[in-house]
């Protein structure tokens, strides 16, 4: 295991001293906070407010920042994974390979190294997050909600290594993977349902959102992060729990609402599946 932690190591060196790799991996985020920030931000605030009132604004700003959270350990997982083509195309793979490490270590110190870069990048966006909260008049969360969106977090970057592990393990060159990349990063935005609330998309559209993994991982960030301003709204029951729908607070299949433990059963199980998937591949590829 320390060959695999030296490994780590290295590749987080690697990714941080990478000034645009780190850029890039956050990219997306810096997209839907511009987005919006400059245009779609009065445009939600103003379908909420007459339900929420003076809160609309907190509602709105906890309900994006929910979602960023999601697509961080996406673009940052693959951005970490990047280490892994970049290394089969100047063959420095080959190296390790006829070194005395056995491949499992090799693969586990991207796999370490991938999930660390991930959780450093989503713990720095979730603290601007709630700069970003503040600065527009709303309120930090508890230690007691921090502690849970933690929780979501390690569980939801480990869902997101899993999924991207196994994508990478297709790509032998730098340019398959930066095109991947770029379609990755224009539509996780859709697929977790931030630039368009789901509740607003046709219902085909509305199921895929439901089966995507990370999408899970955003539904359970905007439970807690939206939680104290859905305290503060005086608006009947149904109401509130339409917006919910609507937002992709809560997801309905048919006419059952889906638990957050049923959401991190879905996160947990694609994890495994696609790390088993990931493991599978790379040991046939090798072979």
């Amino acid at each position: 295991m320390s060959v695999s932690m030296e490994l780590a190591k290295r590749n987080l060196l690697v990714f941080f001293r990478d000034r645009a790799a780190v850029f890039f991996s956050l990219l997306s985020v810096f997209i839907i906070i511009s987005l919006y920030a400059l245009f779609l931000g009065d445009i939600v605030v103003r379908d909420v407010e007459k339900y929420a009132g003076a809160n609309a604004r907190f509602l709105m700003d906890s309900w994006i920042m929910a979602g960023t959270l999601a697509v961080t350990s996406i673009t940052t997982t693959l951005g970490a994974f990047g280490i892994l083509v970049n290394d089969k195309t100047k063959k420095i793979s080959r190296d390790f390979q006829i070194a005395p490490i056995k491949r499992s270590q090799i693969t586990a110190g991207y796999i370490i190294s991938s999930w660390t870069i991930s959780m450093i990048i989503s713990i720095v966006a979730f603290i601007f997050a709630e700069v970003y909260i503040l600065i527009y008049g709303g309120e930090l969360l508890g230690l007691q909600q921090i502690l849970k969106l933690f929780g979501v977090m390690v569980i939801n970057v480990f869902s997101s290594t899993a999924m991207m592990l196994f994508l990478v393990s297709f790509f032998d060159s730098n340019n398959a993977f930066a095109t991947a990349s770029t379609i990755i990063g224009t539509l996780i935005g859709f697929l977790t349902g931030i630039y368009v609330p789901i509740g607003s998309l046709p219902s085909t559209i509305q199921t895929v959102i439901k089966v995507f993994p990370p999408s899970h991982a955003g539904a359970l960030y905007r439970q807690i992060m939206m939680s104290k301003p859905f305290s503060a709204i005086s608006a009947p029951p149904e109401v509130i729990e339409q917006i919910k729908n609507v937002f992709g607070v809560t997801y309905q299949i048919g006419d059952k609402t889906l638990t957050s433990s049923t959401s991190i059963l879905i996160l947990l199980t694609s994890g495994i599946i696609f790390f088993g998937l990931a493991v599978l591949r790379i040991s046939r590829k090798q072979n």
